[in-house]
This record gives structure tokens, C-alpha cells and sequence, in this order.
């Protein structure tokens, strides 16, 4: 029988997650020419603090982004048709390693998929029929922050279906799998992984921090309560849905700079790219007119100039 968790959470785990909170901001702000320089500030110790040397993170981070666009010129100029599913429990990274993925990217060629709970309409559709609008067509690349597993996860451990639902789905999710890979969709399946421990821990920490509260929502609090139920539910899933032309993979994700890190490392090796060649360049020379004035903008238009 398993013990119930400690309510303690040492200072060093709640470190790492505030660490990983001002990561996240430097990863948005940070040139990559200026890494080396700003990262300056933090101490040899608060880089083995995080777990991952964080100098290391960075560099791998931007330079592994920089694959990712010649992935995305790679999809454009090929029309290759990308499926990329993020699955796992409530605060496993799956949304932290989306952001780190799409960051550098064009949103016309990578967007990314979240769906809301299906209106009453589509809960009297066929299931699979309104994850099938969000498929990609040529020269993209859909990820799918949670997808038709729900149905295997949530639905059935929150009553949401039937069992001969959740039964009907597991005969048709290979069938339906095989047809999008028949079809050329190139289809990659993640599940985040993580410990009992570290979703007590980063739910305690998003209930502690206001600016992260509303990630917590009574589905989430319940799924805490039924961790167990999820185990089973995601056991059944693996073994049910593991196929040879969609496998899943795990992603171990207690430590997420690690797991950001792996994902986008894996999901770079599952398709064959090269570097396009692109066309150089040139500023167009700026035309001038003598009689062109730009209009003066009444003062009362403009903002106040706060900072």
C-alpha cells in the first residue's frame, strides 16, 4: 500500500521552481548573442542549483531552436504534414515544452491545437470529428496540447463516457491512427511522465503563486485526488495505443529543462531534414517624394509616457 506523501517540501525544490519561473522569462527576452553575457550574473552554484547547468540549458535551448526552423523551412518546402500530440498528468511541462518548441517558429506553419470540453453538438458528433478540423494540411505542423486521449484519460477516470465508450474508442484510435500516417501525416505521440511527489509539488507551488492560480482548475484539484485512477487510465492507454506506426514516447519530465530539452532533441531525429537554401536578402531602396509631409497626430492620440 502506498504511503502518503509528505507535506514537506524542502527549499531547494521550491528554489528550482522560482529558478525555472525567471528561466522562462530570460528564454523569451534573450538573444542569443547576448546569453553568454547576461548569464554572467548567476553563481556557479545556482547553476548546479537547478539540477541542469543552466549556462548549458540555454546554449542547447537556442541552438536546438534554431533546428527547429530549419525543420519548419524543411515542412514548407517539402509539404510535409506534422501531428505532434502532448499528453500526460496535470502540471507534467507538456504546455512549458509546447512554448519552448513554437517559440522561434511562424505560427502560420506551427500552430498549436487546445481544445476546450466539446459543446453538446459535438458530443453527438463521431468522437474523432473535431480533432480531424485542426489537422494539418501541406507545409505544417499541428500540436496538439492534449488530444483524442482524452477520452481514455479524463473522460473515463471523470465519468465523462460510458466503458463501452472508452471501449469503442480503443478499437478505433489505431485503426484511426493508421489512416492519417496512410494518408502522410507524419504522426508523434509524447507522454510527460512525472512522479506523485512533483505534481504534489507544482501544485502546491501554482496554488502559493497568484500569478499562476488560474492553471489550477477544479478538474485539476480532483485529478490530484485520483491519482491513482489516472495511473490506470494511462496504463491502459500505453498498452492499448502503443502501435508501430504511432509508438508513443516517454518523456521523463521531473526535471522540465531536461525534459524541454529531450523532447525537442527527440522530435528533431523523428523527421529527416536538411538546411533549405535561401535567397539573399536586400533592403529596398526607400522612395522619397518632395511633396510628401506626414500629418502632425494630436498630442491627446498618444498614451501617457509612464515609464
Amino acid at each position: 500500500m502506498n504511503k502518503p506523501l509528505s507535506q514537506k517540501v524542502s527549499q531547494d525544490q521550491i528554489k528550482e521552481e522560482y529558478l525555472d519561473a525567471y528561466d522562462e522569462e530570460l528564454e523569451l527576452e534573450l538573444d542569443d548573442g547576448l546569453i553568454d553575457h547576461l548569464l554572467d550574473g548567476f553563481s556557479d552554484q545556482e547553476s548546479k542549483d537547478s539540477g541542469l547547468d543552466r549556462r548549458l540549458y540555454f546554449k542547447e535551448l537556442f541552438r536546438l531552436q534554431g533546428e527547429l526552423v530549419k525543420l519548419q523551412d524543411w515542412v514548407v518546402a517539402k509539404g510535409l504534414k506534422i501531428v505532434v500530440i502532448f499528453e500526460g498528468r496535470d502540471a507534467a511541462g507538456k504546455g512549458g515544452a509546447i512554448k519552448r518548441i513554437t517559440q522561434r517558429l511562424n505560427p502560420r506553419v506551427c500552430r498549436v491545437a487546445a481544445l476546450p470540453a466539446p459543446s453538446i453538438r459535438e458530443r453527438s458528433q463521431w468522437y474523432f470529428q473535431r480533432y480531424v478540423s485542426h489537422l494539418p494540411a501541406a507545409g505544417e505542423m499541428v500540436l496538439f496540447d492534449r488530444s483524442w486521449y482524452n477520452r481514455a484519460g479524463v473522460e473515463k477516470v471523470m465519468g465523462f463516457c460510458t466503458d463501452a465508450e472508452v471501449e469503442e474508442f480503443y478499437r478505433s484510435v489505431p485503426e484511426f491512427e493508421k489512416m492519417l500516417v496512410r494518408s502522410g501525416i507524419i504522426l508523434i505521440k509524447y507522454w510527460f511522465s512525472i512522479t506523485d511527489e512533483q505534481q504534489h509539488l507544482r501544485f502546491s507551488m501554482r496554488i502559493k503563486d497568484p500569478l499562476k492560480q488560474w492553471k489550477l482548475s477544479p478538474m485539476d484539484l480532483e485529478s490530484r485526488r485520483l491519482w491513482e485512477a489516472y495511473t490506470r487510465a494511462k496504463e491502459a492507454m500505453l498498452e492499448r495505443t502503443h502501435i508501430e506506426e504511432a509508438p508513443w514516447w516517454i518523456v521523463e519530465a521531473v526535471d522540465k529543462k531536461r525534459a524541454r530539452l529531450n523532447c525537442i532533441n527527440h522530435l528533431l531525429s523523428q523527421v529527416p531534414y536538411s538546411e533549405i537554401e535561401h535567397e539573399s536578402v536586400t533592403l529596398p531602396t526607400r522612395i522619397y517624394h518632395d511633396d510628401y509631409a506626414r500629418n502632425p497626430i494630436p498630442a491627446s492620440m498618444y498614451i501617457p509616457s509612464k515609464y
